[in-house]
This record gives C-alpha cells, structure tokens and sequence, in this order.
C-alpha cells in the first residue's frame, strides 16, 4: 500500500511541486501546513504516514514542529526534513529532534518518492557521508556522552557500523552473529541513548565521540 504524506512548507510553489511531484509516484498527499505551527493539528486530522517537513519556516520551525509530534502523539508520523544544504545547522538539530532523515529540495522525484517510502516503512534515511558532514567539527561531549558510556563493547561495535549506513542483516553478517541478536542490540542501543530511530542514534553517537567525524572518511 501506497504511504499517505503531509507537506510542511512556507512557500505555495514548493508545495505544489512537492505535491505533482509524488501523486506522480503514486504516493498520496493528505494535506499541507505553511508554518510549524499549523503541522500537529493537520497531522491530527490527516493521519499521513509521513510528513514532508521544511526545517526553515517563520513562526514555528520544523525543528519544533518535529518535537511537538513526537511528544504530543502516540504514533506520530516519520518525518523527513527538505532542505536547500545538506550541511544545515537545522538538518542536525531536526534529526537530534527525533526526524528519520531528511533529502535535498534539488532531489530528484525518483529519490524522494524513494525516501518516502524508506521511512514509511519505519526505516530511517541514512546518508552515512552527510551525517559526518553534519557533525564535522563539533566536540565531543554533552549530554549523550555519560549514556554512550553505558553500551557494551558489542553495542558500540554494532553502533558504528550503524553509522555506515549498514542494514541488520548486513551488520549481522559482518560480526557473524544472527539477525535477531543484531535486533537486539539496537533496541539496546536506542533505549540506552534515549534514540527513536537510527539517524538519532548515529548522530548521539558523533556527539559523545562513540564514533569519531573522521570515522568515515576511509569506509
């Protein structure tokens, strides 16, 4: 079944073209907010599956409206964040805020109708390299660091490798160790971290030094 979607941003123009751009993909767009404030209540009569969500826009941003879904819903929407630059101060804080992942407003419609699908299906979005781009240049330490040094050495094996980009089954035959113990782990991964879903704990994991900015570099 085809995942519904919401369309969180400023400009009238974007939103159309957002819009066209997935109906022709076959994806269904459930409704539209032009400003942060207006998501929660549009995601409260909508019930999209995902929310198409614009980190820069006046009033609420979509950083705050991320935080308002996932703290006033039970079963919130995965949120995507579109950004014009994919080293944007906004993209870190909205996938520390708890967001899947988030895509370029110059993707093309095969990506996003890609990317809609992937978090849909309660995967995150992982750009391993833009991760790191994100990171890149800000310190260790924080709040997550004292929860990093709770993991186990295997769970801070599995975590890096996370920060891949890397599936369970791939991070399961990688250390040869069953999907279900690779389940495992992540689940003991997010809730030790306090992360809703893998783009949140790869980030957690660059902010309390689990996984160094140059961790990728040589992947």
């Amino acid at each position: 079944m085809s995942p519904t979607v919401l369309l969180a941003d400023d400009e009238p123009l974007v939103r159309t073209g957002l819009r066209a751009l997935l109906e022709q993909q076959g994806i269904t767009v459930v409704g539209e907010a032009a400003d942060g404030a207006e998501v929660l209540p549009a995601v409260r009569r909508a019930g999209p599956d995902v929310v198409l969500m614009d980190v820069r826009m006046p009033g609420t941003d979509g950083i705050e409206a991320t935080r308002q879904l996932l703290a006033e819903l039970a079963e919130p929407p995965k949120v995507l964040v579109v950004t014009t630059f994919d080293n944007d101060d906004y993209v870190h804080e909205a996938l520390l805020a708890g967001a899947s992942g988030f895509l370029l407003k110059r993707a093309r419609k095969e990506e996003i109708a890609h990317a809609v699908r992937t978090v849909a299906t309660g995967e995150s979005l992982l750009f391993p390299e833009a991760i790191r781009r994100l990171v890149n240049g800000r310190l260790p330490g924080g709040k997550y660091t004292r929860a990093a040094k709770t993991l186990t050495r295997r769970e801070a094996e599995v975590l890096r490798l996370v920060a891949t980009g890397l599936s369970n089954q791939d991070i399961a035959a990688a250390l040869v160790i069953s999907l279900e113990t690779v389940k495992t782990h992540v689940g003991n991964i997010f809730g030790k971290v306090g992360a809703g879903n893998r783009a949140q704990a790869v980030v957690m994991a660059y902010e309390s030094g689990i996984v160094a900015p140059g961790h990728l570099a040589g992947q």
